[in-house]
C-alpha cells in the first residue's frame, strides 16, 4: 500500500464534541516538542494548573490534565475514590450516568441507582431518600451536564445534600466547563472530571480533574491499593506534583497537546469566565429563535436546558434522520450529532461550544437546516429561521 499525507476536509463541528479548534490551538499544538521533563515544560505545566483552577474556580491543589480523555478522567475519580465493597450512590439521567455505574461495579463497589427520565435533571428529592436509605454510601456520583440529552442538573444542591449525608461527590462537568457556570469550590464538589474538546475548543486527549482536600484526605487513606497503575494520583503526582521543581517520572506527558491546552486556557482566562457563559447562553438563546421559527421543538424543558447541547426533536416528515445529517455534512460541510441510547432516531444535538459558538455558526446552520429539511418534505416552517436568530444576536 503506498500512503499519502492525510488532509482533513475543513468542517464546521457542531455536534455533541470536538467542537472547532481555535486557530491559536492548531498554531500552539505545532510547536517544537521539548522533553517533558524539560525544566521550560514543567515550568508551562505549573502555568497549566493554575489556569485549570480558574476554569474550574478552585484553589484545589490537586487539579491537572490527564494524559488521557475525558473517560479517562471519570475513571481517575472512580479508581480512586472507590474501594471494594464501598456503596455509591449513582445518578442516571442519561448515557453518562450509566458510565458511572460500571465504574462503580469495576471497582468492586454496589451502585445504588437513583434513575431519571431521560432530558430531565437529576430530582434532588429522589437522591435525598437515597441517600437516606443507604446511610452506608460513601459516594454521590451524578452528571452536571448530560451530554447525550442536554440536560443540566443542579450541582450546588446535590453537593449540599451528599456533603449533610457525609458523603464525597463525583461530578462529570465534561460538558459544562468552560460554557456554563461551574464553581467547584463554592458548591463543595470533591471529585471533578472534564474534557479538552468541548467548551475550551481544544483537541480530543485530555482530561481536566480536580480533588478537594476531603477527596485527597479519602484516597490517602485507602486500605487497599488503587486498581489501576496508569491513574494512580498517588503516582501522578509525583509528575504533576506542586510548585514546579523536580518531577519524579511516571509516565510521558502529551507534550503538545498541553500546549493546546494551555493557549486554551488562556483564550479562556483572555474573555474571561462570566463572559464566556454569557456569550454561551447569547448564542443559545440566538439558535433558540431560529429553531423555533422553523416549528421544531427543543427535547429538555427550558428551565434545565444546557446553552451548549441542544437536544432538538425531529419533525415529522423525517423517516431517515441520518440521511439529513449526512447531507449537511456532504454538501455543507457541517456536523451535528445523533441521539445516543433510548434517544436514538429522535432528537438530534447541536452543539454551540466553545470557538464554535458564534453568529456565523448559528446562522449557518438554521440556512443549511431549513434547506435539507424543506427539500426532504419536512413539516417545517421556512423562511423565518433567520430572521428570528438575527433579532436576538442584534
Amino acid at each position: 500500500m503506498t500512503a499519502n499525507s492525510f488532509h482533513p476536509p475543513e468542517r464546521t463541528l457542531m455536534g455533541p464534541g470536538p467542537s472547532d479548534v481555535h486557530p491559536r490551538i492548531l498554531e500552539a499544538l505545532s510547536r517544537p516538542t521539548i522533553g517533558h521533563l524539560d525544566p521550560v515544560f514543567v515550568g508551562m505545566m505549573e502555568e497549566v494548573k493554575g489556569l485549570l483552577q480558574y476554569a474550574f474556580q478552585t484553589e484545589n491543589a490537586l487539579t491537572l490534565p490527564v494524559s488521557a480523555p475525558g473517560s479517562a478522567g471519570m475513571e481517575m475519580c472512580f479508581a480512586n475514590l472507590v474501594e471494594p465493597g464501598d456503596t455509591v450512590v449513582v445518578c442516571k439521567n442519561g448515557v453518562f450516568g450509566e458510565r458511572m455505574k460500571e465504574n462503580v461495579e469495576r471497582c468492586g463497589g454496589t451502585p445504588v441507582m437513583v434513575e431519571e427520565e431521560w432530558g430531565a435533571p437529576v430530582d434532588p428529592a429522589r437522591a435525598e431518600e437515597a441517600l437516606k436509605a443507604h446511610p452506608e454510601a460513601k459516594i454521590l456520583a451524578f452528571v452536571h451536564a448530560e451530554t447525550s440529552t442536554g440536560a443540566q442538573s443542579d450541582a450546588a444542591t446535590l453537593a449540599k445534600l451528599a456533603r449533610d449525608h457525609d458523603c464525597l461527590t463525583i461530578v462529570d462537568t465534561v460538558t459544562s466547563l468552560g460554557g456554563s457556570p461551574l464553581k467547584v469550590d463554592e458548591w463543595g464538589l470533591d471529585a471533578v472530571y472534564s474534557g479538552t474538546q468541548k467548551c475550551l475548543s481544544c483537541v480530543p486527549g485530555l482530561s481536566p480533574v480536580t480533588f478537594s482536600q476531603r477527596a485527597v484526605d479519602a484516597i490517602q487513606a485507602r486500605s487497599t491499593k488503587v486498581q489501576s497503575w496508569f491513574l494512580d494520583l498517588n503516582l501522578v503526582m509525583g509528575y504533576w506534583g506542586s510548585g514546579g521543581g523536580k518531577r519524579a517520572y511516571h509516565h510521558t506527558a502529551p507534550i503538545n497537546p498541553l500546549y493546546g491546552l494551555h493557549e486554551a486556557l488562556t483564550i479562556l482566562q483572555e474573555e474571561g469566565l462570566e463572559n464566556t457563559w454569557d456569550r454561551h447562553q447569547r448564542m443559545h438563546e440566538a439558535l433558540k429563535a431560529g429553531i423555533e421559527a422553523m416549528g421544531l421543538s427543543f427535547f429538555v424543558e427550558e428551565p434545565h436546558r444546557l446553552p451548549q447541547l441542544n437536544s432538538v426533536t425531529i419533525p415529522a416528515g423525517i423517516d431517515d434522520e441520518a440521511a439529513v445529517r449526512t447531507r449537511l455534512l456532504e454538501q455543507y460541510n457541517l456536523e451535528i450529532g445523533a441521539g445516543l441510547g433510548s434517544m436514538a432516531g429522535k432528537i438530534w444535538r447541536i452543539g454551540l461550544m466553545g470557538h464554535s459558538a458564534n453568529p456565523t455558526n448559528i446562522l449557518n446552520c438554521l440556512g443549511a437546516l431549513e434547506g435539507v429539511l424543506s427539500d426532504m418534505g419536512a413539516d417545517i416552517t421556512t423562511g423565518k429561521a433567520i430572521s428570528a436568530a438575527m433579532a436576538k444576536l442584534g
